[in-house]
């Protein structure tokens, strides 16, 4: 069953989430910031009030409604294929898009939970050249990127005849 796999992929990620972030909390927190490969990628506890990768700081109701209204059109979509048609233009819910709405739902639900527990996201990935960020935000990053991918390839089958994912 399609749900199924989304609810373990997404299971799988928050689980994840929550066992970084609560390492990143217990070990980090008397750190400024830990080089793991000095100049490149550093463990650097940040409390962010934004979203993803620290944009829209300050604006909690908004990325709280934001997220589930998002979480609640991936069910939805799950539910009705009309639904899936009219939003992506596909017809069917095959493995790449349980992975995709498992990603982007564990990404969403891992964040949620910082956001209405902490008022803020427990964020500790530092590539130094892009905002700091975890493992809920690559969760969900991952899981639109398949997500395009998909779409982007049903759209070329459609044009050629055949679907490439």
């Amino acid at each position: 069953m399609p749900i199924l796999q989304v609810i373990l992929i997404a299971v799988g990620v928050v689980a994840l989430d929550r066992l970084t972030k609560s390492a990143a909390e217990t070990y980090l927190c008397a750190i400024d910031t830990h080089p793991v490969i000095p100049q490149v990628f550093h463990l650097t506890l940040v409390h962010n009030t934004g979203a993803a990768f620290g944009l829209w700081k300050g604006g909690a109701v908004f990325l709280i409604l934001t997220t589930v209204f998002c979480m609640a059109m991936i069910v939805a979509m799950l539910k009705s294929k009309r639904l899936l048609n009219k939003v992506f233009g596909l017809s069917a819910i095959d493995g790449w898009l349980c992975l995709s709405f498992g990603l982007i739902l564990g990404g969403a639900v891992g964040n949620l939970i910082d956001r209405l527990r902490y008022s803020y996201v427990i964020d500790f990935l530092d590539f130094r050249i892009w905002p700091v960020f975890n493992v809920a935000d690559s969760a969900i990053t991952a899981g639109g990127a398949v997500l395009f991918l998909k779409i982007f390839l049903h759209e070329k089958g459609k044009q050629h005849g055949s679907s490439h994912l």
